[in-house]
């Protein structure tokens, strides 16, 4: 009895079967695709006449999810600095109520 238990564990690894680096290996077209990223420009720096308010919400909108959370700096193009002031400007906006923090 104790045979049969050892020797199904042992039977639990790769049955000759493809293992994960050769499913990725398996279709040449992805292999050699290259991906061309272009880089995300601030738009608060391009557009110099394009200001941080908490007041004006039609802008903080665009950089707030349907869920009511703040995009991220790697989704948004931001720079940091612009990031940190766009976050504390919707902050304020939820606090007067004039943002929701959470959309239903």
């Amino acid at each position: 009895m104790s045979d049969d238990r050892n020797d199904s564990f042992s039977d639990r690894g790769n049955k000759g079967g493809m293992n994960n680096k050769d499913r990725m290996n398996d279709d040449p077209s992805k292999s050699k695709r290259k991906v061309y990223l272009r880089k995300k420009v601030c738009r608060f720096c391009s557009v110099k006449n394009l200001k941080i308010n908490y007041k004006e919400i039609d802008v903080l909108k665009r950089f707030i999810t349907e869920g009511g959370k703040i995009i991220p700096r790697r989704i948004s193009g931001n720079c940091a600095k612009h990031q940190r002031e766009l976050a504390n400007a919707i902050k304020v906006a939820r606090a007067v109520a004039l943002l929701p923090y959470v959309k239903n």
